[in-house]
Order: C-alpha cells, then structure tokens, then sequence
C-alpha cells in the first residue's frame, strides 16, 4: 500500500509540473516565429508580415492556435511516447536527448562524484582535525568560488589554459579530425576535450560538499555514542570512518540523490560556452531560439528524473540508518 501510494504521488506531482511548465513555456515574452521572423526582417530586409508568414510555414507551427488546444494535443503526444519535433532542428526531441544525454552524464556524473567524495572528506578530515590550517583554507575558498558564477570559472579556465597556456581545447567534445568509435585515439582526445568542463564543474562544488560535511561532522563528534568509542579505546581511523563519517554522511545522501537528478538537465551556461553537445547547450539552444517543443521534452525530462532521484534518496536513506526502517 506504502509503494502504491508513493507511485500515485510521483505521477501526480510529474503531472502537474508538465502541466505548469507547459503554461509557463508558452508565456515567455515572444514566439518561435515572431523570432524567426524578426531574425529574417534584419537579414533578409523583407517585411514582416511576409516574414511572418514565411516564418509560420517553416517552423509549422501556429501561435493562434488556442493553448487548450495544444495543451490537449501534447498530453496526447505524452501517451503515445512522442515528445514531438523540434522547431528549429526539424528532429524528434527523443533524438535529439537521447545523442545529447551521454555526453552530460559523462561529464556531470564524473564532476558531481569528484566533488563529492573530495568535498565529504575534506570536510570530515577538517572537523576532526580542528586546529588545522585547512579549516579557514577552506573557508575562505568556499566564500570566494562560491561568490563567483560556474560559468565564470570556466571563462577563466578557457582563458588560461586554452589561450595562454594551450593545453587543453575549448569547445567541442572531440575534434573533427578524429574518427568516433572504440577506438583509443577517440577516447583520448574525447577525455581531452572533457578535462576543462569537469575542472569547472568540480571547482565550484567541492567547497559546498565540504563545507556541509565538515558542519555534519562537527555535530556528530559531540554525540554520546562517539564519547563511548574513545572511551573504549577503538582507533581514531574507525572512529572517523565508522561512527562519524557514517551518520554525517546521511544528510548529505538526499542531497547527492537529487543532484544527480538535477545533472540529466546539464549546466546550459557552461555546455554553451564550451559548445559541449549535452542537455545542456540544446536547452539553451531551445530557450534563445523559443523552440517550445524541446524545452517541453528537457523539462519533463529533468522532472521525471528529479521526482525519481528523491525517491531514491528516501531508499537509500533507510537503507543507510536503521532507524528509518524502524520507524516505517
């Protein structure tokens, strides 16, 4: 009964945020073919009720169409498993995320992982080692870089490392004279290309993991149970693993579920300025151009995702104290 109820919430709560991200879409200033006409006006000095016009059969897509009525229509859509045809890109939206989606997952799901388990045991390194120099180190980083926008971060890495210094490429996921396939020299090149985004994503979240951990663990150390340990004498390196990492973990276990329901939607500032081929630059991509029917597909997407990642962290939670099986 528990686990009925718990599928009955997700599909309603996934309902409801299609449904408001579908209002919500279609009332941002401008259309796609108000926008592709206004682009043909400056480029191609036509008027704009021909560019209208031109834009409207192009795009086939009718903005006077009432909003009931495809709102009616892409429900129906949603049943069949169609998410539609991009506007601008003339393909299915399930292609288009489905050649995009590896390349985020490839990238995020490696900088979420680094940032985590570095940040986790920066932090409880920290807190046990109070008097260290690392602590305000720490600190003091953590304001700085959390002060300063990801995408910034990775300007200034493009900046010094593929300008000045040129070690590494600035966009692309692989270079155009390398042929894809299993093959190493693909790998190589594809895990070159892929160094400065995950750089970028890994500088801005480590402090906050660390920082969440090191405050978890400083809450832990004062708990009665890690008085008896010392008391009874058990290695500081168990202590730390076993009792304190374990528990000030926990809250941290929600918060790395969703995250990675969060990475399915990528970072769009940054793929854009990496021109990395992920969720990411199509949502941009989509969101500058008005090509209401990929936003609609990336959105539900990343609610689906994100709906299904707390459930997880719920899971994994119990799974993680006793207590919470106990008390279910």
């Amino acid at each position: 009964m528990r686990w009925i109820k718990r599928l009955l919430l997700v599909i309603t709560t996934v309902f409801f945020a299609t449904t408001i991200t579908f209002l919500l879409i279609r009332m941002m200033p401008g259309d796609p073919v108000e926008n592709m006409a206004i682009s043909m006006v400056h480029d191609q000095g036509i008027d704009y009720e021909s560019a209208y016009r031109s834009a409207k059969a192009m795009l086939n897509y009718d903005p006077d169409v009432p909003i009931l009525t495809q709102y009616t229509k892409y429900l129906s859509g949603l049943m069949k498993g169609n998410l539609g045809q991009s506007l601008i890109y003339k393909r299915d939206v399930k292609q288009i995320i489905g050649e995009a989606l590896p390349w985020t997952l490839f990238v995020l799901s490696i900088s979420l992982l680094l940032s985590f388990f570095i940040g986790i045991f920066l932090g409880m390194y920290i807190a046990w080692k109070r008097t260290t120099i690392l602590d305000p180190i720490l600190s003091a980083y953590t304001a700085i870089v959390g002060s300063i926008p990801e995408f910034v971060i990775a300007f200034l890495l493009i900046v010094f490392f593929s300008v000045k210094l040129k070690w590494f490429p600035s966009r692309g996921a692989y270079s155009s004279s390398v042929k894809p396939g299993f093959n190493m020299p693909y790998f190589l090149d594809v895990l070159n290309h892929a160094v400065l985004p995950i750089t970028a994503y890994v500088l801005g979240g480590i402090g906050r993991w660390a920082l969440n951990m090191k405050a978890n663990a400083v809450s832990v150390l004062g708990e009665d149970y890690i008085v008896s340990a010392r008391a009874r004498g058990l290695r500081e390196k168990r202590i730390i693993t076993r009792y304190v990492g374990r528990n000030a973990m926990l809250p941290l276990v929600t918060n790395l579920a969703i995250s990675f329901g969060m990475i399915f939607g990528g970072s769009p500032l940054i793929e854009r300025l990496f021109v990395y081929p992920g969720v990411g630059y199509y949502m941009s991509q989509s969101i500058s151009s008005r090509d209401y029917i990929l936003m609609q597909g990336i959105f539900l997407m990343i609610t689906v995702t994100v709906v299904l990642a707390n459930v997880v962290a719920e899971i994994l939670y119990s799974i993680l104290d006793p207590r919470i099986r106990m008390e279910g």
